[in-house]
């Protein structure tokens, strides 16, 4: 099975005296999930911002397959002045929409009004719809669950979980059980 994410011995720092990683290796295959826990400040959301080709590695190479991301706060990965669904049909089409907002407990009405109208968990699931709408190979999340209650977190990592089969997935998390729950590897920053 191809990877559909590649890291070969990365490097890269802020400044070349702190390194955030040194050779950092891995990969991920469709079906898998691996989870990043960390401290703050220990470079999960550096990682994903490599990945993103956002920022140059001082070292090594990263090669990805179509990825979208969840960011963790989900009120910046919105433009305040149009409508969610507005924002999603731009990025995404919009066929299986209807079952992926039964699949995450979201109204359709709250599509249709602005980000600032929404709970950060709605805005969040607004989030996390975008991204399975988008049909990527990789699937960043970036605590992707931190603005949900715990009925609504599991219900949320459930389906992503189900959708292992057509992705794979990197978690970024400050948790463990939740880590240990789904991943089929824990890497620790």
């Amino acid at each position: 099975m191809q990877n559909l994410l590649e890291i070969d011995k990365l490097s890269f720092g802020y400044t070349k005296e702190k390194l955030l990683f040194k050779n950092l290796s891995l990969t991920l295959k469709r079906g898998e999930i691996k989870a990043i826990v960390g401290e703050s400040g220990a470079g999960k959301s550096t990682l994903f911002e490599l990945i993103l080709d956002n920022l140059k590695p001082i070292k090594g190479s990263i090669k990805v397959a179509e990825c979208s991301q969840v960011f963790q706060d989900p009120y910046s990965s919105f433009h305040p002045s149009y409508t969610l669904l507005n924002q999603i049909a731009d990025v995404a089409p919009l066929e299986e929409i209807e079952k992926y907002l039964e699949l995450i407990n979201l109204d359709a009405a709250l599509l249709t009004k602005l980000p600032h109208e929404l709970s950060g968990g709605q805005l969040q699931r607004a989030s996390i719809l975008r991204a399975m709408l988008m049909k990527p190979d990789v699937l960043l999340l970036d605590e992707p669950t931190s603005a949900l209650d715990n009925v609504i977190q599991l219900e949320v990592m459930e389906m992503l979980v189900a959708h292992l089969d057509s992705m794979a997935m990197l978690l970024i998390t400050h948790d463990i059980d939740l880590a240990s729950w789904c991943a089929d590897e824990v890497i620790k920053l």
